[in-house]
């Protein structure tokens, strides 16, 4: 075993306990800091690849503003989620049942899809000069990221991820009306 396969799988243990962590604790302190473990093992990942791009923008976007941003929120809003954790955790079952059955599903609709196992085309970098290469590069990655045959399913699943989070923010964030109150 090489020392690239150790480090991988060691990164790949550590950001996969703490991704199941996130998702597991019930102090939204404590999950947000699991967060920023399991993002900080997604750039080692990147690193690994050699995509320092993606791995910088990594550490500087998700762990650097949205996960830090996520723990000041949580911190500044901490009476606002704790009211109702009782009531929230009684369809804790439904949702978990919800939830697998939906990733059973998505995992045999992308088995039967007959375009998943292809590969995306590498990005090429022949014939440019020194000082034009991160110019190009950044147009080859952008028309890769909005081409049907490179990574525009990963593309949107992002998109989705991010806009569930915004929904989320907004229900936490929402004031709840008691009973009685107009």
């Amino acid at each position: 075993m090489t020392a690239l396969q150790l480090i991988f799988l060691i990164t790949a243990a550590v950001t996969l306990i703490s991704a199941l962590l996130v998702v597991t604790r019930p102090n939204m302190v404590h999950a947000a800091l699991f967060l920023v473990v399991s993002l900080f093992g997604v750039a080692v990942f990147f690193v690994l690849l050699n995509a320092s791009y993606l791995a910088v923008a990594q550490v500087v976007i998700y762990i650097g503003a949205i996960a830090i941003l996520m723990i000041f929120a949580v911190m500044f809003t901490r009476r606002i989620a704790s009211d109702d954790v009782a009531a929230s955790n009684r369809n804790a079952g439904w949702a978990g049942l919800l939830s697998a059955l939906l990733f059973f599903s998505l995992v045999i609709m992308l088995g039967g899809w007959s375009q998943f196992n292809i590969h995306a085309p590498q990005l090429t970098r022949a014939g440019v000069a020194p000082g034009d290469m991160g110019q190009t590069l950044a147009v080859e990655l952008g028309v890769s990221l909005v081409s049907p045959s490179a990574y525009v399913i990963p593309f949107e699943v992002a998109s989705i991820l991010l806009l569930a989070a915004l929904i989320g923010s907004i229900v936490i964030a929402w004031p709840r009306s008691k009973v009685g109150d107009d």
